[in-house]
């Protein structure tokens, strides 16, 4: 890997531990409100699937070997056990359909937001299904407090960030990176 990849890897990689913690809780639900996802649908968008997965891979680890980089300062097996843990993992199919999408697609605004929409299925899905089985409620449940409430903040994050990243693509390009 050169190193100009791996930097760009630990840059993406240093912008997700700084906006996984920084969250709004809600009273309704376990799950707060997260920068972290419009961090790795740009960083997926602009990266790709495998420079978006490392990033991801790192930020997962930094956050299990004890730094509070999750939700709320948190860190540790015991918050991927927790309510938000299917989330965590959910992070890593977000980064892969957005990122495979951008390389497919790449002049193609519309693909790249299906990219995003998928990988954000993927993670709501997962999410939800380990809420679910953690507060002992239904699939349907946990998703009216934990998924509904998102929706309109993931399209804001999503239209943002296909918005912004083609415009970054141009400078990273222009400066081979």
């Amino acid at each position: 890997m050169k190193t100009r990849t791996i930097t760009i890897i630990g840059i993406f990689t240093a912008l997700l531990c700084i906006a996984g913690p920084l969250t709004i809780p809600l009273p309704f639900t376990p799950v707060p409100l997260s920068l972290a996802t419009f961090i790795i649908y740009f960083c997926a968008n602009l990266l790709g699937w495998k420079k978006s997965l490392y990033c991801c891979l790192i930020y997962f680890l930094i956050g299990l070997a004890g730094i509070p980089v999750f939700s709320g300062f948190s860190s540790g097996i015991v918050k991927l056990a927790g309510p938000t843990g299917g989330y965590l993992i959910g992070y890593f199919f977000l980064a892969f359909f957005t990122g495979f999408f951008a390389e497919k697609f790449p002049n193609s605004i519309k693909f790249q937001v299906l990219g995003m929409i998928i990988g954000s299925i993927f993670l709501q899905s997962l999410g939800t299904l380990w809420l679910s089985i953690l507060t002992h409620t239904t699939f349907l449940q946990a998703a009216v407090s934990a998924v509904l409430p998102f929706l309109p903040g993931d399209v804001l994050k999503i239209t943002i960030a296909a918005t912004l990243s083609p415009l970054v693509k141009k400078y990273l390009l222009k400066a081979e990176l």
